[in-house]
């Protein structure tokens, strides 16, 4: 059962490609943004290395403001023109930080992120990804993308899933903090 455990000391929060020219086209973003920024918040109290991702960003823009503002101070940027990040130096990053358990948010699930998760899966990582924290722009693009992921060995969970998972205990100062933006 350890495979279903996001442990605080050994997690990465991924945000993948929540980008300007990307986003209006996504379905249901403004409740990826949302529950994006709640593990931003996690990852924030908790000491989670955060990683973000930008594809092209030239011409797809930078990360979403209402991203961009919530990333904890130190978070690490990977800019990419693969859809898979870890081609582009994602899998480095990933390594320096010496933990082997990535949380995964983004958009599209069924392609950077689904790309991404299978090469995270193939390098070893115990990987979950937040259902309710990745998009597509079609329904039926995002339910498939979270289909193989699932069929490939990642852990689709939700965002307050895994954050009361990497909490493990009520009462903590920290606790405290995220449980207020629950209510």
């Amino acid at each position: 059962m350890e495979r279903f455990r996001i442990k605080a000391d050994d997690t990465v929060l991924l945000v993948i490609d929540l980008q300007e020219k990307l986003m209006p086209t996504m379905d249901r973003r403004e409740e990826v943004y949302k529950n994006t920024v709640f593990l931003l918040n996690v990852a924030s109290q908790y000491k989670l290395p955060v990683i973000v991702t930008e594809q092209y960003p030239r011409g797809l823009g930078t990360t979403v403001p209402e991203i961009a503002k919530a990333l904890p101070e130190g978070s690490g940027l990977v800019v990419k023109t693969t859809f898979d990040a870890c081609g582009n130096g994602l899998a480095q990053a990933l390594s320096e930080t010496g933990r082997k358990t990535v949380l995964v948010t983004g958009c599209e699930t069924h392609v950077c992120v689904y790309q991404t998760v299978r090469s995270l899966l193939e390098l070893g990582y115990k990987v979950f990804v937040a259902g309710d924290a990745v998009c597509s722009r079609f329904p039926a693009n995002y339910q498939s993308g979270l289909q193989l992921m699932a069929e490939m060995g990642a852990v689709v969970i939700s965002a307050e899933g895994a954050a009361f998972d990497v909490m493990q205990v009520a009462g903590t100062p920290e606790f405290k903090v995220i449980s207020s933006l629950l209510k």
